[in-house]
């Protein structure tokens, strides 16, 4: 039965034999023997596979090159060389299938993401993004056993909906009305009869499960959402991707001040969690990705969260002298820029901003007393600026109403959604977190499209 090489690696017994499985990283032949490294994507680590001369096919073997993919059976030995514990005898070899050498598009050399990304279905290969895909499980599983651990409900909101959560417009249209067509046909936007559509009203990709969370959450109390998201956002920079995954908690009867403490309570754990379940993938990003970065979390971790209203974050920054590229006034949407000088230079340390205006926030967060404000809250870590986006939600009924009115929405449109105002209403709270930004800030991957498996922007999609 095949054994993955990362148990062996590290619990193995020498003198014992083993199956592994796995694609060919570097082969180097003599006459009298063969030494090939095998990765099986279970760890960064490859095991040394030592090929003698007198076993029966080592003729056959020399054809074998780096991506060919093997079964080796054999014996675990003392490694003889430097920086590996044990290595395998081969004893028995079975060839899946041979790679040619010519062509195979990962040699042994340091190739650039750039690259990489052209190659998106070989690209796992690769130490870097075997890596990066091991710590994107490990962060997942950590987010789940978060929420579990503190009763949350698992919920599973629609991927095709009617409703604009934030409000943009900037939405992947769903119909089977053949409107690829429509700028040929010459055919407006408001003249296409969605009521002879599939679901009889014009419908899209979500951009986000919030809405649709805070019904689940105004019956079962404390729920979360983990699903993919879209954005019809014609972006091309290193932040943004057009599908991507986010992790939206809902709390009844919560405020914005317990919005803020789950939120930092939640963003250590899953640091702390990933850091020690994933340890040889964060000591492999440390050492060739991002020098530092280990240090840099753990400060993350072991630090207190600083707090700060929006109005004073634009006194700080203001009075800060930096030649900043976007100019800082009261009632600006906060850049990087910004945030970054908050965490990275001024607090030194995670930050929570709270109480933005309200013309720059969406519809559904609650009105603060002052008639400026919403009650809303970011929290900013350096290295990135903002990880995590939620608010206190309005929950009262007119204020709801009006808000969405003031957006441009339709109240009749989200009947539904107001009805949670008008029927039992509480206060409550949640936010929201993209998986591919915490992935990203975690590994120290520099790019967002390095960090999920296939990425979708603008003009790829695959």
């Amino acid at each position: 039965m095949r054994k993955k090489i990362v148990s062996i690696i590290k619990n193995g017994e020498i003198g014992n034999n083993f199956v592994v499985k796995g694609w060919v990283r570097t082969k180097r032949d003599s006459k009298n023997i063969i030494f090939m490294e095998l990765n099986d994507g279970s760890c960064v680590a490859n095991i040394q596979i030592i090929i003698n001369s007198d076993y029966e096919k080592f003729e056959e073997m020399v054809q074998v090159n780096t991506g060919s993919s093997l079964s080796i059976e054999g014996k675990l030995v003392k490694s003889q060389g430097k920086g590996q514990r044990v290595e395998i005898i081969a004893e028995k070899i079975e060839i899946y299938g041979l790679a040619d050498s010519e062509n195979y598009p990962l040699q042994k050399k340091r190739h650039s993401f750039e690259y990489l990304r052209e190659i998106s279905h070989l690209r796992p290969r690769t130490n870097t993004f075997g890596a990066v895909f091991r710590i994107r499980n490990g962060l997942a599983n950590s987010i789940h056993q978060y929420f579990q651990k503190k009763n949350f409900i698992y919920v599973n909101t629609p991927i095709i909906t009617s409703s604009d959560c934030e409000g943009a417009g900037e939405m992947f249209t769903v119909t089977t009305l053949g409107c690829n067509d429509c700028k040929k046909k010459n055919i407006e936007e408001e003249s296409i009869n969605y009521e002879k559509d599939f679901f009889g009203t014009k419908t899209a990709l979500t951009v986000s499960g919030q809405l649709e969370g805070e019904l689940l959450a105004l019956a079962l109390g404390d729920v979360y959402t983990f699903g993919p998201t879209f954005r019809a956002e014609n972006s091309n920079t290193s932040r943004h991707l057009s599908e991507f995954w986010m992790v939206e908690p809902e709390m009844a009867f919560a405020d914005l001040n317990d919005d803020v403490e789950v939120a930092d309570e939640f963003i250590r754990y899953i640091i702390e969690e990933t850091m020690k379940n994933c340890s040889e993938d964060m000591e492999f990003f440390d050492s060739k990705i991002s020098k530092g970065k280990i240090e840099s979390l753990n400060n993350v971790v072991n630090s207190t969260s600083e707090i700060i209203t929006y109005t004073e974050a634009i006194t700080i920054l203001q009075k800060s002298n930096k030649n900043f590229q976007y100019a800082v006034e009261w009632g600006i949407d906060l850049q990087s820029e910004h945030e970054r000088f908050l965490t990275e230079e001024y607090f030194k340390k995670p930050t929570f901003v709270i109480n933005y205006p309200k013309e720059i926030k969406p519809f559904y967060m609650k009105l603060n007393d002052d008639g400026k404000t919403v009650a809303a809250m970011d929290l900013l870590v350096p290295g990135i600026g903002e990880i995590i986006g939620g608010s206190e939600r309005e929950y009262r009924y007119d204020l709801m109403y009006n808000r969405m009115v003031e957006a441009g929405l339709d109240p009749v449109e989200y009947s539904w959604y107001l009805d949670t105002r008008k029927y039992g209403t509480v206060p409550h709270s949640g936010f929201g977190l993209g998986f591919e930004r915490m992935v990203q800030y975690i590994t120290g991957m520099q790019n967002i499209r390095d960090v999920i498996p296939f990425p979708r922007v603008p003009g790829n999609v695959f």
